[in-house]
C-alpha cells in the first residue's frame, strides 16, 4: 500500500519511544510504500486534497534514522492510508487538518478517522461515560470551579485542550491560587477549563492502556517523578510494566464498540485507580514502551487492524 504520514518534524523525534516511527517502520517492514510531510504542508487546490514532503525510508539508527527521497507534491487521494499523526495543541490549525483530510476519507483510508478525532477530542470523549470517571466539571466561570473546587476539595485543574501534562495544576484544600491560576489561564485563551477531583491512587501510577480497533492489548504504568503530581512521560514520568486489570477491561468493554464504529484504529486511555481520565485519540503513544515491557507488537497489530479494513 501506499501510506503518507502527516506527522511533526521526524528529525528529532526519539526513535526508542516515538510511536509513530514504530508504526512506520513496521509498514517499511510489510511491504508498504512511505511518504511524510507536516500538516503545514497540507492543501486543498481546486478540489483536490495535496501535500508536499518526501518518499521516506526509516532506519533504527540514532542520529541516522531516516532518508528522504526527492521533494514532490502529491493527491492524497491517491495513496491507500493518511495517519493523522502530529501533536496537539489541538487548536484551529489541528482542526483544519481533520476537516482537510475527510474530503478523502474513506476512500482513502484516513487513521484515526478525522471526523471523529475533531468531535471527540482527549477530555471530552469521557464526558460520555460519567459512571467511570472522577467527579469532573468544565468551565470558564470562575464561580463555577470554585464551587465545584469546594465541594470536593482536592482537585486537578488543567487546559481542556492542552497535552504532555503541561498547565496541569494540583489545588488542595488549603490551596489560595485558584483565582490568580484562573486570570492567568483566561488572559491568554478563551478555551475553558477542566477540573477534576484528585485522585490519590496516582501516586502508583497512571496507567496507559492501548486499544487497537476497539479491543485493549495491553497497558503501561508511568509513575510520577518524586513531587510531582503529573505521571506524563514528557514531564519525567517513569514508565513501568503492568498487567491490565479486571476494572481496565470493564472499562475497554464499555468504550471499545464506540472506538470502533467511529474509526479510532489507535487510541490509549488513561486509567488512574478505578477511574477512567482522558481517551486519546490524536496522537497516542505507549507502544514502544509496551512492546520492550511485554513483547506485544502494537504496532504489527494496528496494521492488521488496517489492512483487514482496506481489504
Amino acid at each position: 500500500m501506499k501510506i503518507a504520514f502527516q506527522m511533526d518534524p521526524i528529525g528529532p523525534i526519539d526513535i526508542n519511544a516515538d510511536s509513530t516511527f514504530r508504526i512506520a517502520e513496521e509498514a517499511q517492514a510489510r511491504g508498504h510504500e512511505l511518504f511524510y510531510y507536516t500538516p503545514e504542508r497540507l492543501s486543498y487546490q481546486e478540489g483536490r486534497i495535496t501535500a508536499r514532503g518526501w518518499p521516506l525510508t526509516l532506519r533504527r539508527e540514532k542520529g541516522n534514522h531516516f532518508t528522504l527521497g526527492d521533494e514532490t507534491e502529491v493527491d492524497l487521494a491517491e495513496f491507500d492510508v493518511v495517519w493523522l499523526r502530529q501533536d496537539p495543541p489541538f487548536d484551529m490549525f489541528y482542526i483544519t487538518t481533520t476537516h482537510l483530510l475527510q474530503r478523502i476519507h474513506p476512500g482513502t483510508l484516513v487513521v484515526n478517522d478525522p471526523f471523529w478525532v475533531r468531535n471527540y477530542p482527549e477530555k471530552l470523549l469521557v464526558l460520555d461515560f460519567p459512571e467511570l470517571t472522577p467527579p469532573t466539571v468544565i468551565a470558564r466561570d470562575l464561580g463555577t470551579i470554585r464551587r465545584f473546587k469546594d465541594r470536593h476539595g482536592d482537585v486537578i485543574l488543567k487546559p481542556l485542550y492542552g497535552n504532555g501534562g503541561a498547565g496541569v495544576f494540583r489545588l488542595t484544600e488549603s490551596d489560595r491560587n485558584l483565582t490568580s491560576l484562573h486570570e492567568l489561564f483566561t488572559s491568554f485563551s478563551r478555551e475553558p477549563l477542566i477540573v477534576q477531583k484528585f485522585l490519590p491512587d496516582v501516586s502508583a501510577g497512571d496507567k496507559r492502556v492501548i486499544l487497537v480497533d476497539g479491543e485493549p492489548i495491553g497497558a503501561i504504568n508511568r509513575v510520577p517523578a518524586k513531587g510531582e503530581t503529573r505521571s506524563n512521560m514528557h514531564v519525567g514520568g517513569r514508565p513501568e510494566k503492568v498487567a491490565l486489570s479486571d476494572r481496565d477491561r470493564e472499562i475497554c468493554a464499555a468504550i471499545g464498540p464506540l472506538l470502533r464504529e467511529k474509526g479510532q484504529v489507535f487510541v490509549g486511555i488513561d486509567v488512574i485507580g478505578n477511574y477512567l481520565t482522558e481517551i486519546n485519540v490524536t496522537s497516542p503513544t505507549g507502544i514502544q514502551e509496551l512492546e520492550r515491557f511485554d513483547g506485544i507488537n502494537a504496532a504489527a497489530k494496528i496494521w492488521e487492524a488496517i489492512e483487514a479494513r482496506r481489504a
